[in-house]
């Protein structure tokens, strides 16, 4: 888990020095309006979706998979970093930034299972929180590094000065950083990721009836959201996703609405980012005691009071700072926590699978909020955009907590017991009096 967290560090330092200059980049140096850009920023979210469902499945097919389909989706996207130097139009931006995606929707689930299987249920949450923590350390040092080399590369700190050398540079140095992570997840990430075993017997066992069925087919994958647990949680990660503002979106109207300078700008990221870092392994753990569900709405409610906050008459230095606070909080009581939560709601064999399609139905959802936030942005400002898909989120909220309250949320919450979640028994025909008397569900 730690190797995996390492590639995710470097990667995450190579993908957000692109994220921290992108938006002026293409909004301020090639003159998109913000609906241009929300097209961007839906691709971003959206493109690598539908690939994320292709990843998981192929993922779950057995043997050494995971780390195949994860290093293919590491490498597709090292390669996309260097053509955003050739990119200069929206078309061409769009279709780089397509292929990048297309690379994070093959590596996101395969990887997301192997942190599941290499850990045990009862301490997902905390697994999860740590492999953020790695992931954000990375996004901490990207807005850096990108703000470093703009002033080495003697380019534009200013984006309205209209040179680009300094934005090529950056594309550079983030396409040498991601081959590094491709590097490191071929050379010290496991082929093979297996679960510790708490009860060894009978685990092996399972997993050599595991290993003696077929490999499952797409229809079997799509077909684990009739799980109830499973499908409660897509439901609750799209309707909270078409209501959550992007980063970039939200970085862009707080430079506005504060008039900061453009010099800063790749900067923002910091503050969530390091936030993300000292809260996702504690907010894990608080989830494994408390329940992953209601962590994970609670996180909401934290993102809907950064946006009051912004709409609010309050200005002045302090709100910048809290507004990044509350948006790092958001993203440690829900970033891993949904993982590990999907994690919990499907067997181990399927994990790639079901981590694919909760975070597809996140993504597209993210994907049209993007869509809609820039053609509203566009039509009516970005205070009123933000204003409706505050209203929104809230209905939302309200109407997720309708849908997991059907479900107890509580510490021991949908764990898994050798597997299978513990809503589901095996099927044994033998008569009750010849079943062995060990033969019963053991609490995980």
């Amino acid at each position: 888990m730690v190797a995996l967290g390492a590639v995710s560090l470097i990667t995450d330092i190579s993908s957000e020095m692109v994220t921290a200059v992108l938006p002026l980049y293409v909004v301020a140096t090639l003159g998109l309006s913000p609906l241009g850009f929300g097209l961007l920023d839906g691709i971003n979210n959206g493109v690598g979706a539908i690939v994320r469902l292709a990843g998981g499945h192929l993922a779950d097919r057995g043997g050494r998979r995971h780390k195949m389909v994860a290093a293919a989706g590491y490498g597709l996207s090292a390669l996309c970093k260097p053509l955003l130097l050739l990119a200069h139009s929206l078309p061409l931006i769009g279709a780089v930034l397509a292929v990048d995606r297309t690379g994070k929707g093959l590596r996101t689930s395969p990887r997301d299972a192997m942190i599941s299987l290499a850990t045990r249920p009862e301490h997902r949450g905390r697994a999860f929180g740590v492999h953020r923590a790695m992931d954000t350390t990375g996004a901490l040092i990207g807005p850096l590094a990108a703000f470093a080399v703009l002033r080495f590369a003697g380019g534009p700190v200013s984006a309205e000065s209209g040179e680009r050398s300094g934005y090529g540079a950056v594309f550079a140095v983030s396409g040498c950083v991601a081959a590094l992570g491709v590097l490191v997840l071929v050379l010290f990430v496991p082929p093979r990721i297996a679960r510790p075993a708490d009860d060894g017997a009978e685990d092996v066992a399972q997993r050599s009836d595991r290993g003696a069925q077929p490999p499952p087919g797409l229809r079997d994958s799509l077909a684990l959201l009739r799980r109830p647990q499973l499908r409660r949680l897509t439901v609750c990660a799209v309707l909270l996703g078409l209501t959550t503002v992007s980063d970039s979106f939200l970085y862009l109207l707080l430079q506005r609405e504060l008039h900061l300078s453009t010099a800063l700008f790749p900067l923002l990221p910091l503050g969530t980012a390091a936030t993300f870092l000292l809260l996702a392994v504690p907010l894990g753990a608080l989830a494994d005691r408390i329940g992953r569900r209601r962590l994970f709405l609670a996180g909401h409610g934290v993102l809907l009071l950064g946006y009051v906050l912004i709409l609010s008459p309050v200005r002045g230095a302090p709100l910048l700072p809290v507004v990044l606070l509350l948006h790092g909080t958001f993203y440690a009581a829900t970033d891993g926590v949904l993982a590990a939560a999907t994690a919990n709601a499907v067997p181990d064999g399927r994990q790639g699978a079901g981590q694919a399609l909760v975070g597809t139905g996140q993504a597209l959802a993210r994907f049209a909020c993007s869509l809609a936030f820039g053609a509203a942005w566009s039509l009516w400002g970005g205070r009123t955009a933000l204003a409706v898909t505050a209203a929104a989120l809230a209905v939302a909220a309200v109407a997720a907590t309708a849908v997991l309250r059907t479900t107890d949320d509580l510490p021991g919450e949908d764990r898994t017991a050798h597997g299978r979640p513990t809503d589901e028994r095996p099927t044994d025909d033998r008569p009750t009096d010849e079943r062995p008397t060990d033969d019963l569900e053991q609490p995980a």
